[in-house]
């Protein structure tokens, strides 16, 4: 198999330069070093048993929708210095509060950033996201964007890049915490070697920062998660954290709107609801606003809302936010809203709608990538080396028939972190999801984050429902 301290990494590798193990990965190196095959073998088995035994499962796409998996756990933790940290820390919270006021600008202020020409109007208008339903819906400030996961990469050069916004219903933090717990119980004492900031107390931030969005004049507000259900994908996620913040977990179906206000039915009557975190999509949460056959909803649940009986994170209308259309004016947002210079740099995007921009792609549709504007999880994605001249043209009159509708971007290729294959160790393409909540005390950013990791050879597709894992991810404190 080899040992860490053996392991030769390719492109930008997390752990390895050209001296060696870095500085941070010292400990860990040593610490694995002391295992010879059957003992790491026999370590995954834990980590797989544990996740199995708990429940701990994913839901599946493409040729084996609907399938439920245990959770793939990679052992090889993935470590990031507090140096590093520090700048994706800052990096995060600017992004964060730019968006929270494009989408207040957009929603309750005077869309100052369109009448000034800065993004275009028909750009936000056409969006999928943008709800004009929304618009003048009381929200708090900083209360747009409650939970956010922005996905990050590192480059050929080892520079932190923004990949895309998630402002919806971002995903994947259950998977974070219970990481965390497996790892400290599989590899005590590698992770006792380091000072490794905690994730455990984010039940109490989130919730803290749920409670923070109650309507005026609610002291104690009661806070509930609504899922679409059990056949939902990430319903093991939305019942976690229920448990998690001690709130309890609801479908559409439990609750009732009567006179604008929301109550949950319960075996002692109808109770008040004040808070909704809320994991249904925009367009099933309310059937006499959006869609009429929409059963995963609550009917009239949008008329308390616009009342301010209730609040609901995060709002609806955020995907405007998120769409990938609007992801390239967002370094722009930040020095229109907030007066600074991105911290973060993002990926280079090309623009279908641009004439000159959607004949460049096209010429050069075998080095990009190919993201539909409104899809999340790595759905509909198209790497453009990865094709035959037949699928190149199939994507090619598609971005002129809907130019709208897609972006390109240049192919990153995504820095690497040795991982656990079953007949060894092997470099692995990564990326990483910080969460990032906004809540009574500002903005907070989890330390780590979820790291997705490609688990096929070569492959850059990093999504769990196509097929990728998860790392821990270790933020060392200074």
């Amino acid at each position: 198999m080899g040992t860490l301290s053996e392991y030769v990494g390719s492109g930008f590798c997390e752990m390895t330069s050209d001296d060696g193990a870095r500085r941070h990965y010292g400990p860990l190196v040593s610490r694995f070093d002391e295992f010879d095959f059957g003992i790491l073998e026999s370590r995954v088995g834990l980590i797989e048993g544990l996740f199995r035994r708990q429940g701990i499962t994913f839901g599946v796409y493409g040729e084996d929708e609907g399938t439920e998996r245990t959770w793939p756990l990679d052992i090889v933790p993935r470590i990031i210095s507090a140096e590093d940290w520090d700048h994706l820390e800052r990096g995060l919270a600017q992004r964060v509060r730019a968006l929270n006021a494009f989408l207040d600008d957009i929603y309750q202020g005077g869309k100052e950033i369109i009448r000034d020409r800065v993004v275009p109007r028909w750009l936000v208008e056409s969006s999928s996201g943008y709800l004009p339903e929304a618009t003048g819906i009381p929200v708090p400030q900083g209360g747009r964007c409650v939970i956010s996961g922005i996905d990050l990469v590192r480059d050929g050069e080892g520079v932190y890049l923004v990949l895309e916004d998630n402002l919806r219903v971002p995903s994947g933090i259950s998977y974070v915490l219970e990481n965390r717990v497996a790892m400290t119980r599989v590899l005590p004492k590698a992770f006792s070697r380091y000072r490794v900031r905690p994730v455990a107390h984010f039940g109490v931030s989130l919730l803290a920062a749920l409670r923070s969005l109650a309507p005026p004049g609610i002291d104690d507000p009661t806070v509930v998660v609504l899922t679409p259900g059990v056949h939902n994908s990430a319903y093991f996620e939305h019942a976690f954290l229920a448990r998690l913040m001690g709130v309890e977990l609801v479908e559409g179906r439990d609750l009732v709107v009567d006179e604008r206000v929301v109550y949950a039915r319960t075996t002692r009557g109808l109770s008040r609801v004040d808070v909704i975190y809320r994991r249904v999509g925009d367009e099933f949460l309310d059937p006499v606003v959006f869609r009429p056959d929409a059963l995963l909803g609550v009917p009239g649940i949008m008329s308390a809302v616009r009342a301010g009986n209730v609040r609901m994170a995060n709002p609806v209308g955020n995907g405007v936010a998120d769409d990938k259309g609007v992801y390239p004016y967002v370094p722009t947002m930040i020095d229109y809203y907030l007066g600074e210079k991105p911290i973060l740099a993002q990926v280079t995007t090309y623009l279908p709608w641009e004439h000159d921009e959607l004949d460049f792609i096209v010429e050069n549709l075998a080095q990009l990538v190919v993201k539909p504007v409104g899809e999340a999880g790595g759905k509909g994605i198209v790497f453009g080396p990865n094709c035959d001249e037949q699928e190149l043209s199939r994507v090619a009159a598609a971005l002129r028939a809907d130019p709208r509708g897609y972006i390109a971007q240049d192919v990153i290729q995504l820095s690497t972190h040795p991982t656990f294959t079953g007949s060894g160790l092997a470099p692995r393409h990564i990326d990483l999801r910080p969460f990032v909540l906004s809540g009574p005390n500002g903005i907070e950013v989890v330390p780590g984050g979820l790291t997705r990791v490609a688990l096929r050879e070569g492959s850059l597709v990093v999504n769990s429902s196509q097929g990728g894992g998860s790392k821990d991810t270790w933020v060392l404190a200074d």
